[in-house]
């Protein structure tokens, strides 16, 4: 099943975001699609709200991945654009079977090395301040948070 969500402005995409930060649990996995300047990194903030995450959240695009370890879980922001040509094993299993919450950027290019469940949401532009937000859960894990979202 898929969910999609409309927003118009910044702060509704964070509150979705956040109420499903709220929900997640040690060895989640969070996919997030969509073009430059979609929201990805926007999104990412609001679901460190819901993680009581107190750091700044920036895009990991020049690291690779971004630890942040002082919240309810730990977060990991991952952009894996670079990693498109990657032939070796990156050792990402390590996170996504962690302690901690996965989000992974342009995950599309790892598609070899995800876990069999997670949640892909894809933010798409309407306009200049409108989003839909379309969430594919893979799992029963996901169908659940999914649904609970949207019933709060």
């Amino acid at each position: 099943m898929t969910y999609k969500i409309e927003t118009n402005n910044e702060a509704k995409t964070r509150e979705i975001a956040k109420q499903i930060g709220e929900r997640l649990q040690a060895g989640d996995v969070i996919l997030l699609e969509g073009d430059l300047g979609a929201g990805k990194t926007t999104f990412t903030k609001g679901l460190a709200e819901g993680l009581e995450i107190p750091q700044m959240v920036k895009s990991p695009t020049f690291t690779i991945v971004r630890e942040y370890t002082k919240g309810r879980l730990p977060l990991y922001h991952m952009d894996v654009y670079r990693l498109e040509d990657a032939q070796d094993d990156l050792g990402l299993d390590e996170y996504f079977q962690g302690s901690g919450v996965s989000v992974v950027e342009w995950a599309h290019f790892i598609t070899e090395d995800l876990p069999e469940s997670f949640l892909r949401i894809t933010l798409q532009h309407r306009s200049e301040h409108e989003r839909e937000i379309v969430m594919e859960p893979v799992g029963a894990r996901y169908e659940t948070l999914c649904s609970e979202v949207l019933k709060g």
